[in-house]
């Protein structure tokens, strides 16, 4: 029986997947087309998973030499000589490789390894490479996965540069050469390039410069992820709704491929443990995965949060575009923006820099208030002590703890300040919200409504949305406009009744809550 598979490379004979027929053809024509290119995502997002499934879609075609860098050491890359052996190794390695090799072209190769005196450089590798394209039958495409294995390398630019050359003279000079290189890995060759030449010089004059642009979408859609379900469901008859849990999955992965993964294998392994399969395919199995997710401390989350603890500069980035709702234009022409985007924090939404998905919104969400707990621990300690007061018949008395928040910010701050921004009230109402709410419910932020005067806040506790908005007070004309979009909000979500926190600079308000009907909408405002 087929699995959930979150680790190395997925197949599809052993793990359920979505097929990446569509992807894999669109990838195919640049091949035809003898595109050399680099498939540069972050972390966990399928590249390996494409390349494996890439090679079986070429070989009608093509003979495909498939590569793995992780398979040269550090000392593979000391010496040009060391790096030719170390090559020549890794080919033999490779039973699927080694096998479709001439005759010729093996003892070309063996020769190289043989040798102590003269040892063999680049170019003769090269040479000896060429060859095995001249004589093949099949046009030969070359494959390198994790090329980031080779990163703060020289001999790695110039095995690039030999690329580059070759994918010149192929059509100057008429010389067999690969039909296409593809490298995959998390950086660019830009950043490989910058990352070891000497400041004082130009960081972008890349040995690469010869590849095509690479622009086919690498997450999963609705319908993939459907597709996914759908053969489960075939095995397991769960009676699952595998549209709905599709979209459910899609709307808070973005079709980060691991998440999406991940999600799945949770329901599948540890959800339905305590409820049983049908139960664990709903919208609360789906929660209660979600819960799960935002919890452990798996190898993605140790990588994301590891680039933050170690380029300050970068945490910097995402607190400003996480926390304080700035809207940044998407142009990985700078720096900043190329470095989230490459590490997987950031997604272009129609020109404007946003965090890459859900699940990445509430991790990093927690992982900023965490640092915030320390200098505001009374409204943590707060909610904590309180948390029991908020909850009845498995409902959150949302009510009752807009109220104890305002009373507590009050004692705590007194009036409004005129230096107060709406972020300051933001984090300090989620400082209050999560120990109330941890452990047995969740809260994202809307992305489309965050900016510098809204913040809608979407809470999911024991199969139940809640709605509440947070905004700075600009007058009565704003505040009703206000009013009318979080009804609309409320249609979006299938809702009756919301909430409004605002944060009121005038002096003649009136501090609590109070019930406003709009229409066949409740909406409970609360005014600080």
């Amino acid at each position: 029986m087929k699995k959930f598979n979150t680790t190395a490379v997925c197949i599809p004979s052993k793990h359920y997947m979505v097929d990446l027929t569509e992807r894999v053809r669109e990838i195919k024509k640049m091949v035809d087309d003898g595109k050399y290119f680099v498939i540069n995502r972050a972390r966990q997002y399928g590249k390996t998973t494409t390349l494996n499934w890439l090679r079986g879609y070429l070989a009608d075609e093509y003979d495909v030499i498939s590569l793995d860098f992780q398979g040269i050491g550090n000392a593979g890359f000391e010496s040009e000589q060391s790096f030719v052996k170390a090559f020549c190794r890794l080919l033999k390695r490779i039973p699927s490789v080694y096998s479709m090799m001439p005759d010729e072209i093996k003892k070309q190769l063996n020769n190289y390894l043989d040798r102590v005196e003269e040892k063999a450089g680049l170019d003769e590798l090269f040479m000896t490479l060429n060859d095995w394209c001249a004589i093949s039958d099949k046009p030969i495409v070359m494959m390198i996965d994790e090329v980031d294995s080779a990163a703060n390398n020289q001999v790695f630019l110039d095995f690039l540069s030999q690329l580059r050359a070759g994918y010149i003279i192929r059509t100057t000079e008429d010389i067999a050469t690969f039909q296409s290189v593809i490298l995959a890995g998390v950086a660019d060759i830009k950043h490989l390039k910058s990352s070891i030449r000497d400041e004082s010089q130009h960081k972008v004059n890349s040995p690469w410069n010869i590849a095509a642009d690479y622009n086919i979408d690498m997450s999963l859609s609705k319908e993939g992820i459907r597709g996914m379900l759908d053969e489960y469901e075939a095995d397991h008859q769960t009676g699952m709704n595998t549209g709905e849990i599709a979209g459910l999955i899609r709307d808070y992965t973005n079709g980060y491929p691991f998440l999406v993964s991940r999600i799945c294998q949770l329901i599948d392994t540890e959800v339905s443990k305590q409820t049983g399969l049908p139960e664990a395919w709903t919208k609360g199995g789906f929660d209660e995965a979600v819960k799960m997710i935002l919890n452990e401390n798996n190898t993605l989350f140790q990588s994301l949060i590891g680039k933050l603890e170690n380029y300050p500069e970068l945490k910097a980035s995402i607190r400003k575009i996480l926390m304080e709702g700035e809207r940044l234009p998407f142009n990985t022409d700078q720096d900043e923006i190329a470095q989230m985007y490459l590490y997987g924090f950031i997604r272009n939404d129609n020109g404007t820099a946003r965090i890459d998905n859900r699940i990445f919104e509430t991790r990093l969400y927690n992982y900023y208030l965490s640092d915030d707990e320390m200098k505001n621990n009374i409204f943590t300690r707060e909610g904590q002590l309180a948390a029991n007061q908020f909850v009845t018949d498995n409902k959150l008395n949302m009510v009752l703890i807009m109220e104890r928040f305002i009373n507590t910010y009050t004692q705590v701050f007194g009036p409004l300040e005129d230096k107060f921004k709406e972020k300051d009230g933001r984090e300090l109402f989620l400082l209050y919200l999560r120990p109330i709410i941890n452990g047995t419910g969740n809260y994202y932020i809307e992305a489309q409504t965050r900016d510098q005067t809204r913040t809608d806040v979407i809470i999911d506790y024991l199969g139940k949305q809640y709605i509440i908005e947070l905004k700075i007070w600009h007058g009565e004309r704003y505040h009703e406009a206000g009013e009318k979009q979080i009804s609309e909000y409320l249609d979006h979500f299938s809702l009756n009744t919301g909430y409004m926190l605002s944060f009121n600079f005038n002096k003649k308000k009136e501090p609590g809550v109070k019930r406003v009907q709009l229409g066949e909408k409740v909406l409970f405002e609360g005014t600080i």
